[in-house]
Formats: structure tokens, C-alpha cells, sequence
């Protein structure tokens, strides 16, 4: 890198949630994790757990939008496809994760969950948007890009 380069990205591994630099220029050559060699951004959602989460919205400099949902759901068992279908979209300008509310009930509590399918964007561990209802991949797309800052 040389001296006019940015800093290196921060992107959290969503396979083992280790923490990597990244140059912002490599984001789209397909980077793996220093620690576990999988690949950062599968182009899919990934299950995220309280125990991670922070290392995702909190460390990382990729924003990261979440899907708060639960199995019995049936709105959220519809968006389901359409969720997977945008990330194969927005990544890697983002990272797209699920979180079951059933699973961790203190983060559906820590954010206030009320209703859901619920979708929210964090970055540097500040919520910047929250879209309540199931909705299909291009306006989960349009929503989330219309969130992203600059």
C-alpha cells in the first residue's frame, strides 16, 4: 500500500467472527479470514449469536444489516429467500446476518424487538435504520442502500 491508500477495512469473519483488515479496493476480490481461511462475504445471510454480535456491529467498518426473526414466523419464513437473494446483491458493501429472536431473546430485548421480520442497520455499533414487515429482495435492496452513509 502506499502512502495515499485508506486505512484497511475492519471486516468481522462471519464464519469464526474474527476480525480482519481488509483494504477497501480488495473488498470485492473475494478476501478470506486470516483465521479460519473462509471466505468474508459468501453472498449469503449468516446466523449471528449476542456472543458475536458486537464484533460485527460494533469493531467492523462494514455496515451490518440484520434480520431479526424466528422460526414460527411466517412472514419471516416468507422473506427468507428474498433476504438471501439481496445479499447475494449488497455484498460485500455490506454484510447481511440473521438473528433468531427465539435463540437470543437479549438482543431482540437490547434493541427493542417488537414485531418481526424486522431489519435493522448498524454500523460502528450505532443503529442507523429499523424497517418493520416482510418485504421482497429489490425493496430490501433499495432500503438498505438508501441507508448506507456517503
Amino acid at each position: 500500500m502506499s502512502r495515499t491508500d485508506p486505512a484497511p477495512l475492519q471486516v468481522a469473519c462471519p464464519h469464526c467472527h474474527a476480525v480482519n483488515r481488509v483494504p477497501a479496493q480488495r473488498l470485492g476480490d473475494r478476501p478470506v479470514c486470516g483465521r479460519c481461511r473462509d471466505t468474508l462475504f459468501a453472498g449469503v445471510p449468516f446466523a449471528l449469536a449476542a456472543a458475536h454480535f458486537d464484533a460485527h456491529a460494533v469493531r467492523a467498518d462494514v455496515p451490518l444489516v440484520v434480520d431479526f426473526w424466528a422460526p414460527w414466523c411466517g412472514p419471516c419464513r416468507t422473506m427468507a429467500p428474498a433476504y438471501a437473494q439481496a445479499a447475494t446483491i449488497l455484498e460485500p458493501q455490506v454484510h447481511l446476518a440473521k438473528i433468531d429472536t427465539e435463540a437470543e431473546p437479549a438482543l431482540g430485548a437490547r434493541f427493542g424487538i417488537r414485531s418481526i421480520p424486522t431489519l435493522a442497520v448498524f454500523l460502528h455499533g450505532r443503529e442507523l435504520a429499523r424497517q418493520a414487515g416482510a418485504l421482497p429482495a429489490q425493496a430490501i435492496v433499495q432500503w438498505v442502500r438508501q441507508q448506507l452513509p456517503g
